[in-house]
């Protein structure tokens, strides 16, 4: 079995660690713990809404490409959202 791979521990780590799980919730990729994909909307929105919530709270804190990589976060995230709620 492979080793795990170490990630670095920054903030644009913790976000992409964030849209994961959103994206998971969505049913886009299987749940890293049971291998199957499901779908919770009310968990997406939640993740999703947080990532907004941390783009509010950090406007003018962000690096350049920390921002770049929250801006296109939330919007993948949201059109996946969106798409998903009306389908």
């Amino acid at each position: 079995m492979p080793e795990p791979r170490e990630l670095p521990v920054n903030f644009s780590s913790f976000l992409v660690s964030l849209a994961s799980s959103a994206m998971v919730h969505l049913g886009e990729t299987p749940d890293p713990t049971g291998g199957k994909a499901g779908l919770d909307l009310v968990l997406a929105r939640n993740t999703i809404d947080l990532l907004g919530l941390l783009k509010e709270k950090t406007k003018g804190n962000l690096d350049p490409e920390e921002g770049k990589l929250l801006d296109a976060l939330l919007f993948d995230l949201r059109t996946r959202f969106v798409a998903k709620t009306k389908a």
